[in-house]
């Protein structure tokens, strides 16, 4: 059985991770530069340095639908170039899941698979997916939504709260221009120190933590853009595995597979 998840940042890396695990062979797609800041824990990273590996799976920079079917022979995860999915859907999967996370739906249609599923806001059940699944941290997370005209809770724009932490956690590029990092994913940080520099303007830490998150080097970034996040719980093993809520959402996305009687 295949499934492609459309796009190859950490949630749908803990996606893939867990449909792994239950022997589900994946197949992955992104843009031609990633955005994803949570690089230690996403296979969107193998489309800048040709291979990524969390949690003992390796996922591998495919060419094209047939360098994927090589990669997927051979047991790891392709993750192609392919913004619209066009070329993943060659693949003929049985499961597409959108877990681009671009709030709305990009182009994803019922008709794509014998299950397409969407990942968090954006997504009606029965409109453009045949179950969603909830993304929002709190009671509801991972939950699948399965009955016609359900969707997930609306994006609010406000991160979820670890630690007693929410907005405080991320930090958004103070000026459009060149992405440098000051640290590595996986250092600890203080309150208001220098983590990056954005177009000449510093990138500050609000709280202390470690630094979980960290866009590429060089990355041309436009002003306002996510481009860090550090975690208050200071466990930098946290910053190298899937996280509780990706290894959820996985949950749910391997719930609904399930009780569409795919496997």
């Amino acid at each position: 059985m295949l499934a492609v998840i459309k796009g190859a940042g950490d949630l749908a890396t803990g996606i893939a991770q867990r449909l792994r695990l239950a022997n589900i062979q994946v197949a992955m797609t992104d843009i031609e530069k990633p955005s994803a800041i949570r690089r230690t824990a996403a296979f969107s990273e193998a489309i800048y340095n040709g291979t990524a590996t969390v949690e003992g799976f390796t996922a591998i920079k495919a060419d094209s639908a047939e360098h994927a079917k090589q990669i997927l022979s051979a047991g790891s995860v392709p993750v192609l170039i392919d913004p619209t999915g066009a070329e993943a859907l060659k693949l003929d999967p049985e499961v597409v899941i959108d877990a681009i996370i671009a709030k709305r739906n990009t182009g994803t249609a019922m008709s794509d698979a014998r299950l397409v599923l969407g990942v968090g806001p954006g997504f009606t059940v029965g409109t453009d997916c045949h179950a969603a699944i909830e993304t929002k941290r709190g009671h509801h997370l991972g939950r699948v939504y399965y009955e016609q005209g359900q969707s997930p809770i609306p994006n609010t724009g406000i991160p979820g709260m670890i630690a007693g932490y929410g907005a405080e956690r991320v930090m958004h590029a103070p000026a459009g221009g060149i992405f440098h990092c000051l640290h590595q994913i996986g250092d600890t940080v203080t309150a208001g120190e220098v983590v990056a520099t954005v177009g000449g303007e510093n990138v500050i830490a609000a709280i202390p933590g470690v630094l979980r998150g960290l866009l590429p080097e060089g990355y041309d970034t436009p002003k306002g853009m996510k481009c860090a996040d550090v975690d208050p719980r200071c466990t930098k093993d946290h910053c190298f595995t899937v996280s509780d809520k990706a290894r959820a959402i996985g949950g749910g996305v391997l719930e609904a597979i399930l009780a569409f009687g795919l496997l």
